[in-house]
């Protein structure tokens, strides 16, 4: 058996962890990313990361074959680069390939998280054998990995799936992307976050504030958990997110037809209470047309350990060629 060291790289933190070429995670390690600080020092503490992982095999460490890195932005895996990441240090001139198989003597490929979590599903989780899948993430932002024709799915550029950042409010929310109205302002955990407190700061009797209270701070669970208590404030802000969401999700499925299309990221711990409805509005306004097969739409089955499973994954692809 082969064994491959996958890394989910964020501007908070680093995961990684060990995986086996059936998508097992065997070994599993984090760092804090410390985004502010120099690429080179974030290079450094990934490599001692990878090195770390490494030991753990012993004697099997010849076994390991390679290293996936899923990042945040436009990564190019032919140039080893990052082109574009607006939450890294990183610069299209910022040898991330070079630095890291320097350091470890193991190949290094790169991908985008996103695409990441997306082959991870596609492989071994809920789209398992589906040669076309797209996997929203909703957390920070919304990421948009795309599988297509049993492959990631990149554009000419590399820049492809940013499907966060296409408008739904002409003139909407402001993105620190500079573009107004972006999907990701309505449909990601921040945005849920923030309509929460807006609606706790304009329903000062609302049970927002005691399940908030009770959380320690407002999270994305805080309108969910108010409005299954009865609160009408609450039953607002989920119907108005759920609302949005949904109008995203139609417009990807018209768009793209996967045959099957995953909710995953925080949010998406609500389960049906929140992917229900979102199911019900795509049936009713897809344009799906007479006798044609309808999109899937489920919930994403990895959880936080897509992204490395994914990265792993992708390295083993490439080293397969």
């Amino acid at each position: 058996m082969e064994w491959y060291i996958g890394m989910d790289l964020g501007g908070t933190k680093c995961a990684a962890g060990i995986v086996d070429a059936e998508g097992r995670l065997l070994a599993r390690d984090s760092i804090r990313t410390g985004a502010h600080r120099p690429a080179r020092e974030i290079l450094d503490d990934m490599a001692d990361q990878a090195i770390r992982l490494a030991a753990t095999l012993g004697a099997d460490r010849a076994r390991l074959r390679g290293i996936g890195i899923g990042s945040p932005g436009t990564p190019d895996n032919h140039q080893g680069v990052v082109l574009y990441s607006s939450n890294l240090p990183f610069r299209a001139d910022t040898a991330i390939r070079e630095a890291l198989s320097e350091r470890t003597g193991l190949p290094v490929h790169l991908e985008n998280d996103a695409a990441c979590a997306a082959l991870a599903e596609a492989r071994v989780g809920a789209a398992r054998g589906v040669a076309n899948a797209v996997t929203l993430t909703l957390g920070t932002g919304v990421g948009c990995g795309m599988v297509l024709g049993d492959r990631i799915y990149h554009g000419f550029n590399n820049a492809a799936g940013e499907f966060g950042h296409t408008v739904l409010v002409p003139g909407g929310e402001p993105c620190p992307c500079g573009r107004r109205g972006c999907f990701e302002q309505y449909a990601s955990a921040t945005a849920l976050i923030r309509e929460t407190r807006r609606a706790m700061a304009r329903r000062p009797a609302s049970l927002l504030h005691r399940f908030a209270r009770d959380e320690g701070k407002v999270s994305a669970r805080t309108a969910f958990q108010a409005m299954r208590a009865g609160d009408d404030a609450a039953s607002e802000v989920v119907s108005d997110y759920i609302r949005m969401l949904s109008e995203g999700v139609t417009n990807l499925v018209n768009i793209l037809m996967p045959a099957v299309l995953l909710v995953g990221g925080g949010v998406s711990n609500e389960g049906d209470s929140l992917l229900a409805p979102v199911r019900d509005y795509v049936e009713e306004h897809a344009y799906y047309g007479e006798n044609v097969p309808h999109t899937k739409i489920a919930l994403a089955a990895l959880g936080n350990e897509a992204g490395i499973i994914g990265a792993a994954l992708m390295a083993a692809e490439s080293d397969a060629g």
